[in-house]
This record gives C-alpha cells, sequence and structure tokens, in this order.
C-alpha cells in the first residue's frame, strides 16, 4: 500500500483508478483510448514496470531463465520514440539491448513486434509470452493483434495497450472496447484532454481554442470515436438512421457491384411513399463465383418480386447470366459525383435509413469511405458496398428526378 500511494501522488484521478484497476486484478485486457496529450502512455510505463516486476518474480517460481515478453507498436521508430525513450525519461532506467534486438530489463527478454503489416509479427511466432504492451493499437493490422493475444498464453499474462481514436467502426472499437461480456475480462477507458491535470491551463484552453470543431476536436480534445475528416456521406447517422423492422407497403429493388477478388456487393433497398429509402439486405463476400450470386439473387426475386437490378456494367457477362435466369438486371448508371449527390441528398434530408439486421460491411465501409483530395472522386477503397448503394439508388431516381412510389 505505501507504493500505491507513492506512485498515486504522481498521476492524475484517471491514471490513479487504471492503476488501481491493475492492482485489483480485474482485467486481462486493457485498452487506454482517448485524447492525445491524456496521459495513457504515462499511466502504461507504470504498469509496463510492474509488469516486468511480477514476470521476474513469476519466471523465478518458473525456474524459468529467460521470460518473454511482447513489446509492439506501429515500427520500430514508433517503439523506441513512443515508449523506449519515455520510459527512459519517466523512470530514468535504461534498456539493455541484444544483438536480436530483443530489449532486455530485470532478467526479461522484451521481444519487438511491428503491427504495421502482418509481417510484424513474424518476430514472435511460435513464442509463449508472459504479456504484451501494444502501442498505437488502433494502428496495428486485426491479425498482428490477434498473433499478439495468441503469444500471451501464460497464466496471469496481461495484455494492456494504448490508442488515439479511429473510426467508430474500427474492430479494435467493435471488438474489445465495446465488448462488454465479463468472461472477455476486457476492461477500457477513454481518456479526455482534460484528464491530464498535470498539464498547465493555459494550454488546455489554447489547444481547444485552436483545434478546429467536428471531427479534429471529437478526438484530439473530448476522445470520441468518430468518422474522420474527407468522409463522403458526412451526414450519415448510425444511430438516427437505424430501423428495427420495415414496413412491407415498399417499392423494392436492388444493387449490384461484381467482385471475387474484392467483394461482390447485393444490395435491397425499399422505397416508401412519404420518400423515405430504406436498406434493407446485404449480401457482401469474396471469392464466390457467378452461380452463388444467381442463387442470391434469384431468393430476393423470390421474396420480393420481380425487382430490378441495377449492375455494374463492368461484368457483362455476370449481367447476362442473370437475364438467362429470369433475372431483371440492368446496367446502373455508374455517374460517380452525380450519383453519390442522390445518395446524399436522401441523409442530409432525413429520408435514408438501413435495417439494423439487415447489414454487415455496410457500416464498415460508409466510414472509411473518403474524399481522394487529388482526384476530387472517392479513394478506391473500401467502395464495394459504397458502390452498389450508387449504382440502385441513382439509377432508380435519376430517370425523372421524381421519386419512384408504387
Amino acid at each position: 500500500m505505501i507504493l500505491v500511494t507513492r506512485i498515486s501522488s504522481l498521476l492524475t484521478a484517471k491514471q490513479d483508478k487504471v492503476l488501481e484497476s491493475y492492482f485489483k486484478n480485474d482485467w486481462d485486457i486493457l485498452v487506454l483510448n482517448g485524447a492525445v496529450r491524456s496521459g495513457k502512455t504515462y499511466i502504461d510505463n507504470w504498469i509496463f514496470l510492474l509488469e516486468l516486476k511480477r514476470v521476474q518474480k513469476q519466471a523465478k517460481e518458473d525456474h524459468n531463465s529467460n521470460p518473454q515478453y511482447i513489446l509492439a507498436g506501429y515500427s520500430s521508430d514508433t517503439i523506441n520514440n513512443n515508449v523506449i525513450k519515455s520510459f527512459e525519461d519517466q523512470f530514468g532506467i535504461t534498456f539493455k539491448v541484444d544483438r536480436h534486438g530483443h530489449y532486455h530489463l530485470f532478467g526479461v527478454d522484451i521481444v519487438t513486434a511491428y503491427t504495421g503489416n502482418e509481417r510484424g509479427s513474424h518476430a514472435i511466432r511460435g513464442m509463449t509470452s508472459y504479456g504484451a504492451y501494444v502501442n498505437e493499437a488502433s494502428l496495428a493490422t486485426e491479425s498482428t493483434f490477434n498473433e499478439i493475444l495468441d503469444r500471451c498464453s501464460k497464466p496471469g499474462a496481461k495484455i494492456f495497450c494504448d490508442t488515439n481514436p479511429d473510426s467508430p467502426e474500427h474492430w479494435l472499437k467493435t471488438d474489445y472496447i465495446d465488448n462488454k461480456d465479463p468472461k472477455a475480462r476486457i476492461k477500457s477507458v477513454s481518456f479526455t484532454l482534460e484528464d491530464n491535470t498535470f498539464l498547465p491551463a493555459e494550454y488546455i484552453s489554447r489547444k481547444k481554442a485552436s483545434t478546429p470543431s467536428g471531427m479534429f476536436y471529437d478526438r484530439s480534445i473530448l476522445g470520441l470515436w468518430v468518422t474522420g475528416e474527407g468522409i463522403v456521406y458526412a451526414d450519415f447517422d448510425k444511430e438516427r438512421m437505424a430501423v428495427d423492422q420495415v414496413s412491407d407497403d415498399l417499392s423494392y429493388y436492388v444493387g449490384v457491384d461484381w467482385g471475387f477478388q474484392h467483394k461482390n456487393s447485393i444490395l435491397v433497398f425499399g422505397d416508401d411513399k412519404q420518400g423515405n429509402t430504406y436498406l434493407i439486405e446485404e449480401h457482401t463476400g469474396k471469392h464466390r463465383y457467378i452461380d452463388y450470386w444467381i442463387d442470391v439473387a434469384k431468393d430476393i426475386q423470390d421474396r420480393y418480386g420481380n425487382v430490378i437490378f441495377w449492375c455494374d456494367s463492368a461484368r457483362p457477362e455476370h449481367i447476362s447470366a442473370f437475364r438467362k435466369h429470369g433475372l431483371l438486371a440492368k446496367n446502373a448508371n455508374k455517374a460517380v459525383l452525380a450519383g453519390i449527390e442522390s445518395v446524399g441528398s436522401l441523409m442530409r434530408t432525413k429520408h435514408f435509413y438501413y435495417l439494423k439486421s439487415g447489414v454487415s460491411d455496410f457500416l464498415k465501409e460508409i466510414y472509411q469511405y473518403v474524399w481522394n483530395e487529388k482526384t476530387g472522386e472517392p479513394v478506391k477503397e473500401h467502395d464495394d458496398v459504397m458502390d452498389a448503394m450508387r449504382y440502385a439508388i441513382y439509377s432508380r431516381h435519376k430517370p425523372t428526378g421524381i421519386r419512384v412510389l408504387k
């Protein structure tokens, strides 16, 4: 308790709560997330110090002369700048480095893993770790993060990480921060700039005043996971536009974006007589041949009637295959900017909704669908579902400029 009291005198109230949770042993995975300069790395370094001492003791009991621990970050530079130098400045303790690039402290072999690409996990393949410290976790590839978790199989192993906010549909947010299953033993702590009470008041005031409103302010000051600047559908509102059910009295139509190596997406939409458009169903997948998508389309036809499938004209052979099987497939109007404006106008005027139980990749893509500042068109990434949506809505509504109703 004396050690805890001494440490707590050096911490903010938010950091003190994090430290208390460590001593209570009420998590196996800890995600510190939020605003920049809010004190996340500082308390992580304290946990790192305590973890290395714990591992030193546990390894002695295990008669393990070379206990291993994972230190992960986006690259060697970020690990060195964000963790190693920060740790040494904070505690005056210098890490020793061996010829393999491993760090050593308290008899613990600290193995680095670079999370910026899937090859970064090669250094930890096959190892059994006593725990892991992951810096800038939202920048990690999901497969590398999962590899780190798999390696931490020693009894009592803990994984703790820090991150600034990213997209609200980022896997770290949806799979870990939002995971409330007590069996997962995941704890997330969100930081705002004002949680760092050691910062000068004038710095906080200046930072708040000089940070642009919107996404920059929400992420940098409030620590919120909000959509990034330059998002194409900036008026999309995940909560307000979600519905649990839709009326049976709708006019149905479908958008199709072909794919194989990248995703193929088929979306079912319905319009009501009040001028609202509903995304009802999404069927998205990769590495499926046309026969599979014909079956999906015929099932849609059986349930919704002889609907029009507005298709990407880039694969005329697929459109022909649809038609041979009795599907009303037509070439979509693929005008990019006009199509985006058609979809965006529905969102701006609050006439766009989606059925929560009907979508999957839609929510992932819409937050990552951003403008290319050089071309003035969307970046050609995360756009398969977005293209299918644009094909359907613009092709359906363009001919007369009037909503097509039943």
